[in-house]
């Protein structure tokens, strides 16, 4: 590599750490000001302290995942956690993580199907990684669905990969939004309104297509979204 070239790809890395830095500052700001406002509240006379510290717990909560993610995520760029160790039955990873769901799911409106055309299917995932992929999919329809949606975690076998969907027909995003849902800290216009770190569908991602995989996102407003993930068979 010459003087020239690694010195503009130094340059492509600040950019991009400056921008991730940016990204990870502002995400963090919101639930920190939401709390410094509770715990002002909090010093009112006739304040409702149980219910204050009820919602304080919940934006320590978020804040909690959001780095959490932000850690994963960086562990699985820089090579730290192994994704692609050996294959991990499907089905049974799928059945479970939609069984622990179904409580979540009906709190916030959406029923959860589960769809196996094959049972036996192997994925090039460790367990863990595939429990991952499954829950941020799972996770993904639970907070932007929409109540009264209906979200289809599937599994089969297409043009010789093995696919993982995750179909709902709820709210739907913007026809142009749909490609950019896999990037870090992107959100379409009613996920803009939602709690969340906004790093699930990126850590998904970067999870299947360290399988040779690939990933991808179809939807339009009030016609839900599809996430499908293709795996080598």
């Amino acid at each position: 590599m010459s003087r020239s070239e690694y010195e503009g790809s130094r340059s492509e890395y600040e950019e991009l750490r400056a921008g991730f830095t940016a990204a990870v500052s502002h995400e963090l700001r919101t639930p920190l000001a939401r709390l410094v406002a509770l715990l002002e509240t909090a010093e009112l006379p006739n304040a409702d302290l149980p219910a204050l510290l009820r919602q304080a717990r919940e934006e320590v909560g978020e804040m909690t995942e959001l780095v959490d993610d932000i850690l994963f995520l960086s562990e699985l760029e820089q090579g730290r956690e192994v994704v692609a160790l050996g294959e991990t039955e499907a089905a049974p990873v799928l059945r479970e993580v939609v069984a622990e769901s179904r409580d979540r799911a009906e709190r916030a409106g959406v029923s959860l199907e589960l769809r196996l055309a094959e049972e036996g299917l192997l994925v090039p995932l460790r367990r863990r990684m595939l429990q991952t992929v499954v829950e941020n999919l799972v996770e993904n329809a639970i907070r932007y669905a929409g109540e009264g949606a209906t979200c289809v975690i599937s599994l089969g076998r297409e043009d010789g990969m093995v696919v993982l969907g995750a179909t709902d027909d709820g709210a739907g995003v913007p026809e142009e939004d749909a490609p950019r849902l896999f990037e870090r800290f992107f959100r379409s216009d009613r996920a803009r309104t939602t709690r969340g770190s906004g790093l699930g569908l990126a850590i998904v991602k970067h999870v299947v297509e360290a399988t040779g995989g690939h990933v991808e996102a179809r939807g339009a407003y009030g016609r839900g979204l599809d996430v499908r993930c293709a795996f080598p068979g």
